[in-house]
């Protein structure tokens, strides 16, 4: 009587695997089965090939098949040949018996079949046992490692979920900061540059005063200059209300103003409006390559060009300054570079640098124009300790 299969969980040190005896003769099958019995591990015996293919379809938890070369309804060799044909069973351990002499040519047509071992009849008890434990403990091994991978995925997504939870955290965070500076410390700046002009024109017949006046109008005026830039490039108010393409002209003058830069901007006239999360990553992405080339390039002009490529958006920005080396496996991106180019894999999108010493850079981002609604759903769903204790 067959021994139950166990379930399709990864097995443990003291958890029987599964092995299957296939042969025709069953007093065959019972000598094998009275060979491995200390091996205490479930012994499946089934008396032809059809039986064998119907078991494996039915069950993938098989870690190992003892196979006899010659049976009467599908041989040795092509039921091998068929175990290794379902996408299971292609790194399935297969160990062949035979009765009868093999030449080397049988035993090359054996291994290209997919066998990892051969035994001849008639079977040494501690040689089968041997090669049976080695081949078993091969499998949970492998098992074993493959729940290692499992779990490293896991917490890779859940990693990749928290921080797309900090990046949208951030965002509101950037967005809300903004609209206090705007509305809130720039409206108070606005009043009293207003009170301050009233004042100047009422000491007018006084110079001194006049003149003192003057200079705090002066300085006021760029503390208002200096809080609107802080504000839009916190989140510029043009991205939620008229869109990507305007957002990015009023940045980009400003930038080419500020740093010298003189700065080329092309946005395809198809663009339309795009998924909110998509216009808050492109913008970022331009605003951190424009910051860089600034920074470390050394170069006296930028582009900037976004279009429509299918489902996607694709964005160049382009310099023609020193270059970076190290881009391809991301050893020579500072934390900027980093942060969007996650940015942009939480949105399924791709990042890419081609740069090399005094042959510019060029940053190509690729996003779909529509990213997949439920992982921004769940992410906006919960909370941040939620998605802390996940990590747990």
């Amino acid at each position: 009587m067959n021994t139950p299969v166990q379930d399709k969980s990864t097995p443990r040190p003291n958890v029987p695997v599964n092995i299957l005896m296939v042969d025709d003769q069953p007093a065959k099958l019972l000598s094998y089965e009275a060979i491995l019995r200390d091996l205490h591990e479930n012994l499946i015996k089934v008396g032809s090939g059809r039986a064998a293919l119907d078991h494996l379809l039915k069950n993938d938890d098989i870690a190992l098949v003892l196979l006899d070369v010659s049976m009467p309804d599908i041989d040795g060799f092509e039921l091998a040949n068929l175990i290794r044909q379902h996408p299971r069973y292609q790194d399935l351990a297969i160990i062949f018996i035979s009765g009868v002499h093999l030449t080397d040519v049988d035993r090359l047509e054996g291994y290209q079949r997919g066998a990892v071992d051969y035994l001849s009849v008639p079977i040494v008890p501690e040689l089968l046992r041997a090669k049976v434990s080695v081949f078993v403990e091969l499998y949970r091994k492998s098992r074993q490692l493959e729940t290692v991978n499992d779990d490293l995925r896991v917490a890779e997504e859940r990693l990749r979920r928290l921080t797309g939870r900090l990046m949208q955290i951030q965002d509101a965070e950037r967005r809300r900061v903004a609209r206090d500076v705007h509305d809130g410390l720039g409206q108070y700046l606005v009043g009293v540059k207003m009170g301050i002009d009233q004042l100047t024109r009422r000491l007018s017949q006084d110079p001194s005063a006049h003149e003192s006046m003057s200079e705090v109008s002066m300085l006021l005026n760029r503390a208002i200059n200096e809080t609107r830039t802080i504000s839009h490039l916190l989140h510029p108010p043009l991205l939620d209300e008229i869109g990507l393409e305007s957002a990015l002209a009023v940045y980009t003058d400003g930038f080419a103003k500020r740093s010298g830069i003189a700065v080329k901007v092309d946005v395809a006239s198809d663009l339309g409006r795009l998924d909110s999360d998509v216009e808050t990553a492109v913008f970022r992405v331009v605003q951190e390559c424009l910051l860089n080339v600034h920074r470390h390039s050394n170069s006296a002009t930028a582009a900037v060009t976004l279009c429509k490529e299918g489902d996607n958006v694709r964005l160049e920005v382009r310099d023609h300054g020193i270059g970076m080396n190290n881009t391809e496996d991301g050893t020579g991106l500072g934390v900027g570079l980093l942060g969007i180019r996650e940015r942009i894999r939480q949105l399924d999108g791709k990042l890419q640098i081609i740069s090399a010493n005094g042959q510019g850079t060029l940053v190509i981002a690729t996003v779909p124009s529509r990213p997949r609604k439920e992982a921004t759903e769940q992410l906006l769903a919960a909370d941040l300790p939620a998605a802390l204790r996940e990590l747990s």
